[in-house]
């Protein structure tokens, strides 16, 4: 089991970070670090003017190596598997209209 804390500073940040493509949801990690599809994670996540973590357990099931086209961060796509905090909810009602943003984000 990895952890990990991430703390987002603005929208922008959290928007390149989301997964909403996944089931449940999920976010872009970035790290070095080298992981397997299928690894478990407990995030520790800081929404944009939030003082307060959610928490929330996941599984890597999207990998960008280090040297990935077009200059892509390297990192893991973390799925969220218990979402007991709702942070998927609170995580689209941050984003609002970002949300249908033809933006490139970390992974898609």
């Amino acid at each position: 089991m990895f952890n990990k804390v991430l703390e987002f500073k603005n929208d922008r940040e959290l928007y390149m970070a989301y997964m909403p493509f996944l089931k449940q949801g999920g976010l872009f990690v970035k790290t070095q670090e080298q992981h397997e599809l299928g690894d478990k994670f407990n995030l520790e996540v800081f929404l944009p003017g939030s003082l307060e973590a959610a928490i929330i357990e996941g599984s890597v099931c999207w990998i960008t190596p280090h040297g990935a086209q077009n200059g892509t961060e390297a990192g893991v796509g973390i799925s969220f598997n218990k979402d007991e905090t709702n942070l998927r909810s609170q995580i689209e009602s941050a984003l609002g209209r970002l949300l249908n943003s033809k933006e490139p984000t970390y992974t898609m």
